[in-house]
């Protein structure tokens, strides 16, 4: 019946009825995505995927907080710090499940309740259905930590409605439950509390073409009646956010927040002035370059700007700041915009010849 169904084991792998489930089982970590969980996850997606038995992927997280929420960044930073192969292995391995993720032939379900950043977006965003829950909290919050929003933000924020994929990536805003649908990062909402029914009927399906399991997540979705009425969070915002994040650099960003000088947009200005100046600048430029290249070149592309961000300063000392001495005050270096040379981020998008990630 199953693979791997120990609960002490990262990663469970079970083929249940026509469904291959991966769940994610590192509770006390918000099921923190680490390379081990990585190398377990690919090769049993490729091999359900080519599996005439198994006709559709779900993954989930375990422990009722999180589906996932991000990248094991601590083993990262101290892997880096080294010169340890892991700052690349990991990247590396994870850029490639992620674009396993995009190009699955079978439908795939990520069922993302709770914390779901960074990581845990590549293993959802990518896929054919997103079901999120009142419980779904969704960021890309990088910029904070010296690093870019990766896993294939490149690629999916510059494609959701106006400019709002460029005001998430810049300023790590969170969305919660049903707003996630409404930016368009989930494709459905279903109460947290029906997932395993919602599961069971999935499992329970014969042969199921993507169709079929569409009809179904439609009707859990319709039945749903959360926060139906509710507003989209940044509905009242939105046409600023259009026109204040068009612009092409950060400079003119800022200077668009300053001379608008609304509420809204001083406390974008106020957010935006902690985060990594470089990080700021190498995100704009992902995203703008991201929006006409393909899963696949954005990937190789962010998998350069991570080596980047690996041999720098900012990511050590964010990470520092944010997640291991918590005084949220990091000392970014360059500190200014205006310090982060064309010159420096070009480098950043430079090719790294056999070193490059090949998808």
């Amino acid at each position: 019946m199953s693979k791997t169904t120990d609960s002490a084991a990262e990663v469970l792998l079970e083929k249940r009825g026509c469904a291959g489930v991966i769940t994610m089982n590192r509770p006390k970590a918000l099921n923190a995505l680490n390379l081990s969980m990585i190398r377990q996850i690919y090769p049993q997606l490729k091999t359900w995927e080519k599996d005439p038995e198994t006709s559709l992927i779900i993954i989930k997280g375990t422990g009722g907080k999180a589906f996932c929420a991000g990248g094991d960044i601590r083993a990262i930073t101290d892997a880096g710090k080294v010169g340890d192969r892991l700052a690349q292995d990991f990247f590396r391995e994870e850029y490639i499940l992620n674009n396993a993720v995009g190009t699955c032939q079978k439908p795939y379900v990520a069922l993302i309740d709770g914390i779901t950043m960074g990581g845990g977006v590549g293993l959802s965003v990518h896929g054919h259905f997103r079901v999120a829950t009142e419980k779904t909290l969704f960021a890309m919050p990088e910029t904070a930590i010296g690093l870019f929003p990766d896993v294939g933000g490149g690629y999916f924020l510059p494609r959701l409605s106006g400019k709002i994929g460029y005001y998430l990536a810049l300023t790590g805003f969170r969305l919660k439950g049903r707003d996630l649908q409404k930016a368009g990062i989930a494709t459905h909402f279903v109460e947290s509390e029906k997932l395993p029914a919602l599961e069971e009927d999935l499992i329970a399906l014969k042969s199921p073409s993507k169709e079929n399991v569409a009809d179904v997540l439609n009707s859990y979705h319709m039945k749903c009646k959360i926060d139906q009425e509710k507003q989209f969070v940044l509905d009242e915002h939105m046409d600023k956010i259009n026109s204040l994040f068009s612009a092409s650099t950060m400079e003119e960003i800022i200077q668009n927040l300053k001379q608008d000088g609304s509420p809204f947009a001083l406390k974008q200005l106020e957010t935006i002035n902690k985060m990594s100046p470089t990080s700021l600048k190498m995100t704009l430029r992902q995203l703008r370059e991201g929006a006409s290249m393909n899963l696949q070149d954005v990937l190789t592309m962010e998998y350069r700007l991570s080596q980047a961000c690996m041999s720098g300063h900012d990511f050590y000392e964010g990470v520092r700041a944010v997640l291991i001495d918590k005084d949220q005050v990091p000392k970014w270096k360059p500190a200014t915009l205006e310090e982060v040379t064309d010159e420096f981020v070009d480098n950043c998008f430079k090719s790294l010849g056999n070193s490059d990630l090949k998808l």
